[in-house]
C-alpha cells in the first residue's frame, strides 16, 4: 500500500523546517554576541545580583548540564547548577518557622487567671490544658471516691480542676 502525502502535510513540514532554521539562526547570532562580549570582558569578573543569579539558575536547570557546557560563558555549568540547588534548598528551608523545643508557653492572661484561682482556692487546683479532658474526668472520679468535692473551671484553652479537702 503506497502512502501519499497530502498537500497540508507538505506545507506543515516546510513550515516546521523554516521555523527550525530561523531559530537556529537566532541561536547562532546570540552565541556570537556572547563570544564578542566575553572577549571584551577579558579576565574581569562580572558581579551578578541575586535576581540575575536566580534567573540564570532556573534557565540553566531547564537547559541541562551537557548543553550548558556549550552555552555557559560567564560562569561554569557547575556554578549555575549549584545556584539552582541553593534555590531549591532555600525553598524548603523552614528554619524561620521552627520554634524552640518543648511545649508552647501559656499566654500571660491565662497565667494570671490561674494565679487568681489558686490564691482564692488555697492551692487546691490542678491546671490542665484542653487536651486533658479525659484526665480531668478521671481525676474528678478519683477525688469523689476520696470523698472530696471537685469541679472544673475553664478559661480559654485552660482547665483547672478545683477540689476541696
Amino acid at each position: 500500500m503506497a502512502y501519499t502525502l497530502q498537500p497540508w502535510q507538505v506545507f506543515l513540514a516546510a513550515l516546521a523546517g523554516w521555523i527550525n532554521r530561523h531559530q537556529q539562526t537566532a541561536i547562532e547570532f546570540l552565541r556570537e554576541e556572547n563570544r564578542v562580549l566575553l572577549e571584551q570582558l577579558g579576565d574581569r569578573r562580572i558581579r551578578l545580583t541575586d535576581e540575575q543569579r536566580r534567573r540564570r539558575a532556573v534557565a540553566g536547570k531547564d537547559v541541562g548540564r551537557k548543553a550548558l557546557r556549550d552555552l555557559a560563558g560567564i560562569v561554569t555549568p557547575d556554578t549555575i547548577l549549584a545556584w539552582h540547588r541553593k534555590l531549591v534548598a532555600a525553598k524548603w528551608d523552614q528554619r524561620e518557622k521552627r520554634r524552640g523545643p518543648g511545649r508552647p508557653g501559656v499566654n500571660g492572661a491565662a497565667e494570671r487567671w490561674v494565679a487568681t484561682v489558686r490564691r482564692e482556692l488555697l492551692d487546691h487546683v490542678i491546671v490542665l490544658n484542653e487536651r486533658r479532658g479525659q484526665i480531668a474526668r478521671e481525676a474528678l472520679g478519683a477525688l469523689a471516691v476520696l470523698g472530696r468535692n471537685a469541679g472544673v473551671l475553664r478559661e480559654g484553652s485552660l482547665r483547672c480542676l478545683v477540689y476541696s479537702e
